[in-house]
């Protein structure tokens, strides 16, 4: 939760940790779920239905097979979903609770997938029927949609994944066909069928003729003059680092399991002209935050001041009630 507050904050610097934490609990603007790549992600709720409808049945399917594996079938996994959205009426309830009452009330082989698994909530929450409440107790929530968020307006698959890889491409362009697969988590016939739909909105850049942009974008940039190299501090597990399938343009090879290590953990970085140069960690030390920064390379004696102005910036971010 603290790398999803740092990524607003790295976008936004005015926003503060207790904005975003009444924004998810209390104004329920923000929604906690599980999204892209099946993992953790935060979303305006005015766009949770447009998610869900794009990828439902891309994260569905994979569910579906692994529970197959451990001889669940589909109406078994739907009971499931049925018994947990059923026990979710009466409210909100821990991860805990959940899985405890549930037990009693599925079959044997659900029972002996649940010993294999995390969690329960995947898949409910792929079809768009749950997702986070309030966990700032220490251990997981979980609520139903209906009863969370104002009624979700409804929207075709198609329509949805046209709006993303939009959004998609507006955000990390230029990227190819492949990185929005590897971002989204759709599957590539899906893809290249979306990308056919879009086909007059798209410019192509590139050496190899395969990066995308929006053309509004495209000519947009043609004029831009940057100032100099912007300096930003981004948090382990960025959207910005997992947002094109190959890292070439973001860093160097000799560096990169320095960022992106072992076990699907991503470092924090310090980003210079939309480049990774180097990685940062927080620790406490008598009481209060430090950063210790480090630089791939000894940076210039300005950019070495901005990077310290982010880096007070970020403290004083983490150091407020929230």
């Amino acid at each position: 939760m603290s790398s999803a507050q740092m990524a607003l904050w790295a976008r936004n610097h005015s926003v503060t940790r207790e904005e975003i934490e009444t924004a998810l609990w209390q104004k329920r603007s923000l929604v906690k779920t599980y999204l892209m790549r099946r993992t953790l992600h935060l979303v305006p709720a005015r766009d949770f239905s447009l998610y869900i409808a794009a990828l439902r049945q891309s994260r569905v399917a994979p569910l579906l097979r692994v529970m197959a594996r451990c001889g669940v079938d589909q109406n078994e996994a739907d009971a499931l979903t049925g018994v947990i959205v059923d026990l979710l009426a009466s409210g909100p309830m821990s991860k805990t609770a959940l899985t405890k009452a549930v037990r009693p009330k599925i079959s044997k082989r659900v029972r002996a997938w649940m010993d294999k698994v995390s969690s329960i909530m995947p898949l409910p929450a792929a079809e768009g029927q749950v997702c986070y409440a309030d966990d700032r107790g220490g251990e997981s929530v979980f609520v139903r949609i209906d009863q969370w968020l104002p009624k979700q307006e409804a929207i075709s698959a198609e329509a949805a994944q046209i709006v993303l890889f939009r959004r998609y491409l507006r955000a990390y362009g230029p990227a190819t066909v492949q990185d929005f697969a590897h971002w989204s988590g759709l599957p590539m016939p899906q893809v290249k069928q979306v990308r056919e739909l879009l086909r007059d909105e798209l410019a192509v850049t590139g050496e190899d003729g395969k990066g995308l942009l929006l053309k509004d974008d495209y000519e947009t940039l043609r004029g831009l003059s940057p100032d100099g190299p912007t300096v930003r501090l981004l948090p382990g597990f960025d959207p910005y680092l997992l947002a094109h399938a190959v890292k070439e343009h973001l860093l160097e090879p000799r560096f990169y399991k320095q960022v992106y290590r072992n076990q699907g953990w991503i470092s924090p970085v310090i980003l210079i002209g939309g480049k990774v140069a180097g990685i940062w960690s927080h620790r406490m030390q008598g009481g209060r935050g430090v950063l210790d920064i480090k630089p791939f390379a000894k940076p210039s004696s300005r950019v070495r001041s901005e990077i310290d102005a982010e880096a007070a910036s970020l403290l004083k971010f983490l150091d407020r009630a929230g």
